[in-house]
């Protein structure tokens, strides 16, 4: 198992987006997150109530852009349109290059974006539960936008799922991705159940695995036996990755975290996954660095920095995928302007 290490140099400690030419990125300075490539899936958190980026604003709700193939979509809207399009353009992301927007449930921290971003965006589709009450149908038909009403499990575009309604006194959907390394699973608060909703992911696509599951878990007052139940459903479930945030709670983060070690991610505003069996490498040419690609079978790497070589401990860029191994053999690392940068890969 051999793992690629490079310094950087005296680029500030996070990469940026890019935009995919002929195989090679070129990558921006000062910016947040990692760029989508060209049919590949990724995820990348735009509202939140936790941060993972500095410079970008917070706020109770959540909002999530997704990337496929085909499409670029936009699962929830957070509370407010101004701190989601400021996001979404501190992230390098342009709101207007939007396709398709996916509203989980009803609550304003979920769907009190929608005017102020179909404002400023038009021509989308937003698929909306279809018991989700007329006001939110006429913001949309007021800005001369169409809606879909959403009933059972359908595949909305290629590769990107909604588990259709499910709940009870709060009927809520969630997204499901069928990408290169298994399934991902995106929710807006999981009303209905987290691990219900994982189930209905792992009925949706037979003989999958579930590689990911992030976004709300709506766990903020269980208690640690009802965390540790869940945890344990998740472990049942074959789940093997998690980033729980927004209605989660610390405490369920700190349990899950516990239980998953490596394979918890830290998820917040600006927290970006591409899901694909890629492995990036970055060259330095001069001030310009460059982000391609090459086979390889894993769907999780990341970015990592340090000041001392040999000492400290190594931090996750923001951004990029967290540590998922801890085994390193063969480095090769040099200094440059004293930060030491390293790519992982599994």
């Amino acid at each position: 198992m051999k793992h690629r290490l490079i310094s950087l140099g005296s680029l500030v400690p996070f990469l940026a987006a890019a935009t995919l030419v002929s195989g090679v990125c070129a990558v921006q300075r000062d910016r947040s997150v990692l760029p989508t490539v060209e049919g590949t899936f990724s995820s990348t958190v735009a509202y939140d109530n936790y941060q993972l980026v500095e410079g970008l604003g917070t706020g109770w709700g959540y909002a999530c852009v997704i990337a496929t193939p085909d499409k670029k979509i936009l699962f929830d809207t957070g509370a407010d349109s101004p701190t989601l399009i400021s996001n979404m353009e501190g992230l390098d992301i342009e709101p207007d290059s939007m396709e398709i927007v996916v509203l989980s449930h009803a609550h304003l921290d979920h769907v009190g974006g929608l005017d102020g971003f179909l404002q400023r965006k038009g021509h989308v589709t937003v698929y909306i539960p279809s018991s989700f009450p007329n006001s939110v149908r006429d913001v949309i038909t007021a800005r001369g936008e169409e809606y879909e009403d959403v009933t059972d499990a359908t595949e909305i575009s290629a590769g990107f799922h909604t588990t259709g309604e499910m709940g009870g006194a709060i009927i809520e959907q969630s997204v499901v991705l069928d990408t290169p390394v298994g399934s991902v699973v995106i929710t807006g608060c999981a009303h209905p159940g987290i691990v219900s909703i994982v189930a209905r992911a792992k009925e949706m696509l037979p003989g999958k695995e579930v590689h990911f599951v992030m976004g709300g878990f709506h766990l903020l007052s269980a208690s640690d036996s009802q965390l540790t139940s869940i945890i344990g459903a998740f472990r049942d479930l074959g789940v093997q990755k998690v980033a729980p945030s927004h209605c989660s709670g610390d405490r369920c983060q700190q349990l899950f975290k516990e239980e998953y070690g490596i394979h918890y991610i830290e998820s917040g505003v600006g927290h970006t996954t591409i899901y694909s069996r890629t492995r990036p490498t970055l060259t330095r040419v001069g001030s310009t660095l460059s982000l391609s690609w090459e086979p390889f079978d894993t769907g999780a790497y990341a970015v990592q920095f340090r000041d001392d070589l040999l000492s400290g401990k190594w931090r996750n860029a923001p951004g990029t995928w967290p540590i998922t191994d801890t085994i390193w053999t063969e480095p090769d690392i040099s200094q440059v302007d004293k930060r030491y940068y390293r790519i992982v890969s599994r």
